[in-house]
């Protein structure tokens, strides 16, 4: 004869399911490592055929002041996507469509910029890594749709899209945003001495102070590296602490006026000083390596307004679960 405690031991210990592990959420589970294999052999594969275009890359991004974020978009990437790792790996089946779509994409810019350089066209350096940087990125996208799947491609939309800011402007369109913030900052500026009751006079990007003082705005006045970096501030900010699409455009379109407000406000603190103290603080630390002082203040109304966002978001979010539990 059997115990009858034995048997109900022995149909507790058949039928128990074990415990899920700490922190995994109902119904998913991780992400298997063959697709992170595969993905890492596509990309290796890649990396080396554009491995002078991506050496170019970063020796373009030392040199350059504007662009010097640009190797840290990567890691930047790679942290979001690990913020967003428990809810991976649900449905990892290869994107066969979606990968064929943006590898022709890639292989359509390779191809459109060949035949321009055939037909003569002699790219500037930045137009140059613009197209080799985007023809990568959509290749690497096109491998990642291939091994993960459309399912956690989505899922990781944000970070991919922040890989963008690895592509430099085309040089038409960086000479565009300095024009534009040149003129802009300039009139910023203008405002500012009116304001302050100093006389000035304004022809264009130059401001007349004094009778033999003036401030011409440069190119290099226009602030575009600070905002930049601002904008893709922005950017990470509403991700991480907004919901809303249309307050984290908000905050992302807020960064223009700021920028120009930013950069007037500098010329008009170095102008005062060129006027009140001496003509020679044109040449002061402060207009020549101020920018990081600036930029630090700019931070205040940005944080304010994203307070505000965020404050307003949980009010509202508040008052619709009142609602829904009265």
């Amino acid at each position: 004869m059997q115990n009858p405690g034995n048997l109900d031991s022995a149909d507790h210990s058949q039928t128990a399911s074990p415990a899920p592990a700490p922190g995994a959420a109902a119904g998913k589970r991780p992400l298997e490592w063959r697709p992170l294999l595969v993905l890492a052999a596509l990309a290796a594969v890649l990396v080396l055929c554009f491995i002078r275009p991506l050496c170019d890359w970063v020796g373009f991004s030392m040199d350059s002041e504007f662009y010097s974020y640009m190797p840290l978009m990567p890691l930047i990437t790679g942290y979001l996507i690990w913020l967003r790792r428990a809810g991976l790996g649900a449905d990892v089946r290869p994107g066969w469509g979606a990968a064929a779509a943006t590898a022709a994409a890639g292989g359509a810019a390779l191809a459109l910029y060949f035949l321009a350089i055939h037909k003569g066209w002699i790219p500037a350096e930045q137009d140059y890594l613009a197209v080799m940087m985007l023809a990568f990125l959509l290749l690497l996208l096109a491998a990642g749709f291939a091994s993960l799947g459309a399912a956690t491609m989505s899922a990781i939309t944000f970070p991919l899209a922040m890989l963008l800011f690895m592509v430099p402007y085309p040089e038409i369109v960086n000479n565009g945003l300095e024009f534009f913030f040149q003129h802009t900052s300039a009139d910023a500026a203008h405002g500012f001495f009116i304001l302050a009751g100093t006389p000035c006079h304004q022809d264009g990007l130059i401001l007349n102070l004094l009778k033999n003082f003036s401030l011409r705005v440069a190119p290099e006045c226009s602030g575009i590296h600070s905002t930049q970096v601002l904008l893709i501030t922005s950017l990470l900010a509403g991700n991480l602490f907004l919901c809303s699409t249309w307050r984290r455009v908000l905050l992302a379109l807020f960064i223009i006026p700021l920028a120009i407000l930013r950069n007037g406000f500098r010329i008009f603190v170095v102008g005062e000083l060129c006027v009140r103290i001496n003509p020679k603080m044109i040449n002061s630390w402060i207009h020549v390596h101020g920018g990081p002082v600036f930029f630090a203040l700019s931070l205040i109304p940005f944080f304010l307004v994203l307070m505000w966002l965020r404050t307003s978001e949980s009010k509202t979010q508040n008052r619709v679960k009142s609602g829904d539990n009265p």
